[in-house]
């Protein structure tokens, strides 16, 4: 049986993220988050050997919210994942979801020619996976 190949560039959406300096408050990037209508918040690399850094909306529910903690206090470094795990665009999306559930991730920055040009979760990988009219 052959399977359709469905590459996570078909799968990725290009926007729902938005990027910001790690010295941003959480206040700030909330702020951001707000105005671009996203859901996660990538920090820029400070210089060229550097990784990107990830602050979702949920980091800050746990690790300020949940904590007490005043978002005008907080930088977003403080709270990002980094360094974060990217797929590339050309990636099959059953391995794009196999590696999700081995490393217990449900989103990802999709990598292009070294720059990320959209973010992947399993929902997109599904929607994608089983189209209309199969």
């Amino acid at each position: 049986m052959s399977h359709k190949i469905v590459q996570v560039k078909d799968a990725m959406t290009e926007n729902g993220y938005q990027f910001a300096e790690g010295m941003l408050t959480v206040a700030e990037g909330i702020k951001l988050a707000r105005e671009h209508n996203a859901k996660a918040i990538i920090i820029n690399k400070r210089h060229d050997n550097d990784e990107y850094g990830l602050v979702m909306l949920a980091d800050i529910a746990k690790q300020v919210i949940a904590k007490d903690r005043s978002p005008e206090r907080v930088n977003l470094y403080e709270i990002m994942a980094k360094p974060i795990l990217s797929v590339p665009s050309s990636m099959d999306v059953r391995y794009c979801a196999r590696l999700f559930e081995r490393f217990g991730v449900h989103t990802a920055p999709v990598i292009e020619n070294n720059n990320i040009v959209g973010m992947v979760d399993y929902t997109d990988m599904v929607l994608a996976h089983f189209t209309e009219g199969e």
